[in-house]
This record gives C-alpha cells, structure tokens and sequence, in this order.
C-alpha cells in the first residue's frame, strides 16, 4: 500500500532521466536559434544579405509572438496539458526550422528575395514553437522538481540551451564548411532528433498522471482546470510578478541579441578570425593564442561557462537564497560587459567583458525562473511562463533587428562596398561558394574596412540599467509580498 502511493517523482534516478530527455529540445532550439551568429559574414557574402536583412531573419523568430502566440501556448499548456501541447508546437519548430534551412539551399527559389521570404517564413514557424516549447520545458520541470531541486534543475536545464548556443558558436562555421545551407540543415536535423527524445519522455508523462490521480484523484497540474482571462489580469497587476517578466525583457535584450551578432563583433572591431587556420605543426600556446583570437570560437564561451556556472548558482538559490539580490549583481555585471565591449577599444578588456556577460547569463537566470514558480500557483505557470516569454519577444524583436538597422546606419559606406564587391564577383563568374573567400581577402587587405559596433551594442547599456532598478524593485515588492524570494527552497516567505 506505501509504495502504491509513492510518486513517480519520488524517483531522484527518474527525475533526472525526464529532465535529460526533457532539456534536448532547449539545447536543440537554441542551437538553431544561435546557429546564424557565426555565419552572419557568410550569409552576407553568399547570399547576399546585408545587416538589415540579417536582423530581419532573426528577428521573425519573434513576430507571432508578438501576437500574443506564446500567451495562448500558455493557456493552451493549462488547458490541455503537456502531451498534446507540447507535441503540436515541437512539430510546428522542427517544420520550421527545415523550411529555413531548405529555402537557404534554394529549393524554394533561388533568387535573394525569394530565400529571405521563405527563411522568414521559416523562422516565423520556428519561433513559434520555440518558445511555447520553451514553456512547457520550464512547466514540465516544476511538475516533476517541486519540492526537490527545482533551482538546481532549472538551472541545469538552462544550461542544456546554452550548451546548444555554444555549439552553435563553436562548430557552426566548421560544420557550415563555407555553405550557409549545410549549417542551417544540421541544425534543423538536431531539432528533429530531440523531438524524438520528447516522445520518449511522454511515456513517463502518462505513467505521472496515471499514479497523480491514483493518489489524489485528480491531476492539476496537467492542465485539468479551465483558463480565465482574470487569471491573467491577476497576473499583470501582481508587483512581483510585473517587475521579474519586466526584468525578464530587459536582460535577455541585452544578451540573445548581443550573442548572434558577438561574432561579427569581434571580428571587426578587435580584428578576430572567422575560422580557425590550419594549426598542424603549431605549437601548444599557438593554438591558444588563435584559438583566443577567433571570433565564432570566442563567443562559444560565454554560453559554454554558463554550464558550469548556471548550475552552481541554481543550487546557491536552492540553499541560500536571495535570488532578487542575485539579480541586482547579475544586472551591474551586464553594464560593465557591454561598456568594456561598446566605447573600448582594448582587447583585454573585451575578455573581461566577456566574462563578465557569461557570469551574468547564469547568475540572473538561475535566479529568476525558480522565483517565478514562488510567485504564481503551479496551475497557473504556464501562463505565467508564456506571458514573460511574450514581452521578452518585443525586446527581443527590436535589438535583433535594431542592432543590425543601427549597424548599416553608421556603416553606410562599408554596406555599399560589400554589396558592390559581390556583384562585380559574381558578374565574373565566381561561384556563390568563393565569394565569401574572397571578400575575406579584400577585409584582412584593408580594401574593405571594419564595421563599427560602439553604438549598436552601447544602447544595451542602458538595458543594463533599466534591469538594475526592476530587480530592486522586486526585491521591495517581495519584501511587501511575502513569496521568499530571498530565503531559501522550501522555506516560505
């Protein structure tokens, strides 16, 4: 009789095999996601895409969602659960994530205007279900880590993402092997294959519901009970609640942006490499030092350290506390990182502000999603979720395309020259697969000049800003409200 009421859950061994399976579809996502940073020159030079347009791709992740698509993930999410929720939008990103990756190979068409409509279409389709999927992952841990380690797992999980992002700065350029498709193609494949991983776990997800309901005849947090619009009102006019998904817009504006065009960045204003040269006959500290000095490679560091970081600040969260505090420290980092990287010119302090953003990019997150599960009842946190998750894509809709329109603003000359160059290529009959070889040529010459960046990347320094006072302003709230924020898991507020 005792071990008929015992939860699936109870299972430590089973709970960390569901949030494996669980976290492929962020590391995949966010491989995709991230996977047109380090090929942003090639983008340019193959297929002919200027900032403008780049920005523009990527920002049609977001589009839908500025049409409230993730609040009616969310509510679908609390209605009809994570099984059929769940499947209809990871089907719906792994689509779209192959549309993107077939219309950069041309079989949609293979004139300029053509590929970028279809690669928006795609990307629209594509973020649509990222982050309802992105929903339903945070939703699915609280259902099998409340009460254990929730901080810990969360922010493990957060670390899946950015373990994608970092192979997608790590390897893409090698993987892309000077073809922007190929890139794209393996990247859309990797979705494919964590979708696999989430069937898997749905059979998992049928056996929790099955023991929930043997125990306590009901499985709320399944999506049993209907969604009221006043649910999200309630939502909206809750303090705490309007300062972390404020909080929420801000920093990841000032970061997921940065981290696509970081790269390029690099590249152009301290003079990094786009790919690794042959480094047979090198000796150790050589490698390094090029290594250090390649611009794709370099970016893949700041995702990577959040690996290992994200998980020590999650368990820190767990045990101590302080997550508003946390965020505070996390915001004053993010400044630092975009002045150091924005009106310096030093390539130290470039490192520095590197490392900066990467400690920031655990510290907040594995700060502030547990909080939120202190804030809103769990039959109302994919809601919760979705609702952050859409005003952080207005934020993210205007830097990832607002990064790239400043960027051809005060880079009008250096856009001309580029698209100039290009034509007269491909006027003598150099094949689309050369040309960015020989625009490379023309950059490490010197007849093509660098792009500037100092005020692309300084307006996130007033993101930077606009965090530090909403994370105080949470801690206050809290104070008032009484969630615990700033104790530890498992001790109420």
């Amino acid at each position: 009789m005792e071990l008929a009421q015992k939860r699936l859950n109870d299972s430590k061994a089973l709970r960390w095999l569901v949030l494996i399976l669980i976290s492929t579809l962020l590391f995949s996502t966010y491989w995709f996601q991230d996977c047109m940073g380090p090929l942003k020159s090639l983008m340019e030079s193959q297929l002919g895409f200027d900032s403008s347009q780049f920005g523009m791709i990527i920002a049609s992740t977001t589009w839908a969602n500025l049409a409230l698509m993730i609040i009616f993930g969310g509510m679908a999410l609390d209605k009809w659960g994570i099984r059929k929720t769940g499947t209809f939008f990871t089907v719906l990103a792994g689509v779209g994530a192959f549309i993107v990756a077939l219309a950069s190979a041309g079989k949609f068409g293979s004139d300029e205007k053509t590929m970028l409509i279809w690669m928006v279409i795609g990307r629209i389709l594509f973020g649509t279900g990222l982050e309802t999927v992105c929903v339903m992952v945070s939703r699915t841990i609280v259902k099998w880590f409340k009460g254990y380690e929730l901080a810990l797992a969360m922010a493990i999980n957060v670390g899946f993402g950015r373990l994608g992002s970092a192979g997608a700065n790590f390897f893409g350029v090698d993987i892309a092997r000077g073809t922007v498709s190929t890139g794209l193609l393996f990247a859309a494949s990797l979705v494919g294959i964590s979708i696999i991983a989430f069937f898997a776990y749905l059979m998992f997800d049928v056996k929790f519901d099955k023991r929930e309901k043997e125990i306590t005849g009901t499985v709320v947090s399944s999506g049993d009970s209907d969604f009221k619009f006043k649910d999200l009102g309630t939502l909206l006019t809750n303090h705490s609640f309007l300062f972390i998904a404020l909080l929420c817009v801000a920093f990841y504006a000032a970061v997921f942006p940065f981290v696509m065009y970081a790269p390029d960045l690099l590249i152009n204003k301290f003079g990094f490499t786009s790919a690794l040269p042959d480094m047979s006959g090198m000796s150790f500290w050589t490698k390094v030092r090029e290594f250090f000095h390649n611009g794709p490679k370099v970016t893949s560091l700041i995702p990577l350290g959040t690996i290992l970081f994200t998980p020590v600040f999650g368990s820190l969260v767990d045990k101590k506390g302080k997550a508003a505090t946390l965020m505070i420290v996390g915001s004053l980092l993010l400044i630092f990182a975009h002045l150091a990287l924005s009106v310096f010119n030093s390539v130290m302090l470039g490192y520095l502000g590197l490392l900066a953003l990467g400690i920031a990019f655990s510290l907040v997150p594995a700060a502030m999603w547990p909080s939120v599960a202190k804030i809103v009842a769990e039959n109302r946190l994919g809601t919760a979720y979705a609702t952050m998750f859409t005003i952080q894509n207005y934020g993210l809709a205007a830097f990832f395309w607002g990064i790239g329109k400043v960027l051809n603003m005060v880079n009008p000359a250096v856009v001309t020259q580029i698209q100039t160059t290009r034509d007269t290529l491909i006027e003598q009959g150099v094949s689309l697969k050369e040309i960015p070889a020989r625009i490379d040529a023309l950059k490490l010459a010197g007849e093509i000049p660098p792009y500037n960046y100092t005020y692309p990347i300084l307006m996130l320094v007033g993101l930077g800003i606009i965090s530090i006072f909403l994370a105080y302003g949470l801690k206050r709230a809290d104070k008032r409200q009484k969630y615990g924020l700033e104790l530890p898991t498992g001790e109420a507020g």
